[in-house]
């Protein structure tokens, strides 16, 4: 079954009211004809079984059939900060984070980021989000994870200390902790440093742990 996210004002009096560029991938691409069933979400954690009653490709009008709470959301709120590397690789990591349950990104600038300036991402974040709501509705989500603006990284480093229980750097020298043995149970907000392509410098890993940043090994490499 197809999943859209719509916004809640789209909802009213038990009619779902697809806006155009939903009613065009409906009609267009996904060729849905009247009676077919869909999932909306209103992303507040809320379901809404539905049946296509009207189908145009600049407003498809759908008939809520039942409504239904998302159970599938995870307890823990995991922001990942995610160092900005090559376009493709950022994009690949916003897709499957988001798929595994990640609830918000922050796009990190570092020393050794082809990005340097928090402006020339700004063009960029309507594609991040297109890809973080295709994500999240091919997965089954209940919310799309929330997209922060891009920080530099003493300062990313700060925000994600000051909103989290526990901040986690991904770093390749570490070989006694891995995530295993930091996750505690009834963790509710967290938040995991990723560097990009050449790694972090020392001098951020130091930043890092002296502001409480745990360091972890993902694996062998």
């Amino acid at each position: 079954m197809h999943h859209f996210f719509v916004e809640p004002e789209a909802i009213n009096n038990q009619e779902v009211h697809f806006p155009e560029d939903l009613s065009r991938q409906i009609t267009r691409v996904l060729r849905l004809t009247l009676g077919k069933q869909v999932m909306v979400l209103d992303n507040r954690g809320n379901a809404y079984l539905t049946e296509l009653l009207h189908v145009d490709e600049k407003a498809c009008l759908g008939g809520i059939l039942q409504q239904s709470e998302v159970t599938s959301e995870p307890k823990l709120r995991l922001t990942m900060m995610l160092s900005l590397t090559q376009r493709d690789k950022f994009e690949w990591m916003l897709q499957k984070c988001t798929e595994v349950g990640a609830a918000a990104f922050l796009p990190v600038i570092t020393s050794r980021s082809l990005v340097q300036q928090p402006e020339e991402s700004a063009s960029k974040y309507p594609r991040w989000e297109k890809i973080l709501r295709e994500a999240a509705e091919q997965s089954g989500r209940g919310i799309i994870p929330e997209l922060l603006p891009p920080l530099q990284f003493q300062d990313a480093i700060e925000y994600g200390k000051s909103m989290n229980e526990i901040c986690l750097v991904a770093w390749e020298a570490e070989q006694r902790l891995t995530l295993k043995d930091v996750i505690i149970q009834d963790l509710q907000r967290a938040a995991m440093l990723i560097g990009p392509e050449g790694g972090f410098s020392q001098e951020e890993i130091m930043l890092a742990t002296t502001r409480g940043y745990l360091p972890v090994s993902l694996g062998r490499l």
